[in-house]
């Protein structure tokens, strides 16, 4: 069998969406094939998550990642000159035994992470085969994208709800092309909607790219957006998620959450939710509670039928954390963000743990992305039916929806859109 060797691994900075420095490292395969990535950074993060490395001080206000471009462009490349760039386990297995720390801290997650993504697509380029194919020969499950449309927490401008994204979920859609075609019509509505009630600043794009305005009223933020679906006629196509992102605003030693100009407890959390999935066509709920509030995220996935209970936080796409609490019941579903653990091979497995215990996975990007798409072909590898990357009025977030409408031609009659099926899209 042919071995497809790296002659080369080189980092060079380049910037993302937050105007931040990241490492784009480029994989080179017998001289001649090459696959890069650039690395993504969270701004909303959980305690959880593998360290990156940065360098401190004045420059770029701490965030600059010389260091960990160093560590690519010399220990990394070293220790991974000669092996065969189609194994990725290998290869990441000796990237994890490289750095010796259990949170990729030494080296940094963000060298470790576009190094691991880099060799994925640079293997993919060298056998000839799109990256969602090498990865997946059976890959045919395109996402239903849940698009932000209003923000508000860490994306949102001035004061608005502390719920960081409110999202459209078009699950009566018939293909992402549709997906997309309906939620535009639906988000310039809302934009008109919202004009009309704060002026023309409220059409200001937030990180995601949904509207921030200064509402903090989590219902009546719904109400914007139900409106503007009911304007358009897809109140059928068109259901709603939110990322709650609760940790954000989590008194750990009050143990309450701050929320509305209240405190509340746990138990008084639920009870809001509760009554707030009885108004709104909500199905999908990302942390709605603190990354350590398991009894929280118990409570939730029993008591709110029907809905997708999302660990983003409470799981970190970390199989340990996954192995240790879906025993509990805690939540249905993973959030599956590639650089939260640091390795392609340790994030795929992840995603295995999930879906062998029946949970749902729901992809997604980080508030500090950039062009490029990989998460696209990632999303598509793991037939894993949805998908979270903001809204199409920012180039980093176009690139992704742009390419699932080249793969989903690509896959021409054999592509099939996850729809109501978004958790379990292999029983559609």
């Amino acid at each position: 069998m042919k071995k497809y060797t790296i002659t080369n691994v080189h980092a060079r900075l380049v910037f993302n969406c937050l105007y931040t420095p990241a490492i784009e490292t480029v994989v080179e395969v017998d001289n001649t094939y090459t696959g890069s990535a650039i690395n993504p950074q969270g701004q909303s993060t959980g305690l959880s998550e593998a360290r990156e490395v940065l360098d401190g001080g004045r420059r770029f206000g701490g965030l600059g990642c010389d260091q960990a471009i160093v560590n690519v462009n010399t220990e990394i490349r070293n220790a991974l000159l000669g092996m065969d760039v189609t194994d990725q386990a290998e290869i990441d297995r000796r990237l994890i035994a490289l750095d010796g720390t259990p949170d990729k801290s030494r080296l940094g997650a963000n060298a470790i992470v576009s190094v691991s993504a880099a060799v994925a697509r640079a293997a993919a380029n060298a056998v000839g085969l799109p990256l969602y194919r090498f990865l997946n020969n059976n890959a045919h499950i395109l996402p239903v994208p849940m698009l932000s449309t209003m923000d508000g927490g860490h994306y949102g401008l001035g004061a608005a709800s502390e719920i960081q994204e409110f999202n459209l979920f078009p699950i009566g859609a018939g293909s992402v092309r549709e997906a997309v075609e309906i939620c535009r019509e639906v988000h310039f509505t809302l934009g008109n909607i919202l004009e009309k009630e704060y002026g023309p600043m409220a059409r200001l794009a937030s990180n995601a790219g949904g509207y921030s305005v200064p509402c903090r009223s989590c219902a009546r933020t719904f109400d914007y957006i139900v409106s503007a679906i009911d304007a358009c006629g897809y109140s059928e196509k068109i259901k709603l998620g939110m990322d709650c992102a609760s940790s954000h605003w989590y008194d750990k030693e009050a143990g309450l959450y701050q929320f509305e100009g209240e405190q509340r407890t746990t138990q008084e959390m639920m009870k809001y939710w509760k009554k707030l999935v009885r108004d709104y066509p909500i199905i999908s709920m990302e942390d709605p509670f603190d990354e350590d509030d398991i009894e929280g995220f118990r409570m939730a996935t029993a008591e709110l039928e029907g809905v997708q209970i999302v660990g983003d936080d409470f799981f970190t796409t970390n199989p340990g954390r996954l192995r240790e609490r879906i025993p509990m019941n805690a939540g249905n579903a993973l959030l599956w963000k590639y650089n939260q653990i640091g390795t392609i091979t340790e994030a795929f497995y992840a995603a295995e743990i999930a879906k062998s215990n029946g949970y749902g996975i729901q992809a997604s990007e980080r508030s500090g992305e950039s062009e490029d798409s990989i998460l696209s072909d990632f999303t598509v590898a793991l037939n894993c039916g949805q998908v979270k990357t903001g809204t199409l009025i920012r180039t980093e977030r176009v690139s992704k929806y742009n390419r699932f409408l080249q793969i989903e031609e690509e896959l021409g009659k054999e592509a099939v859109y996850a729809g109501s099926f978004f958790r379990k899209p292999f029983m559609k």
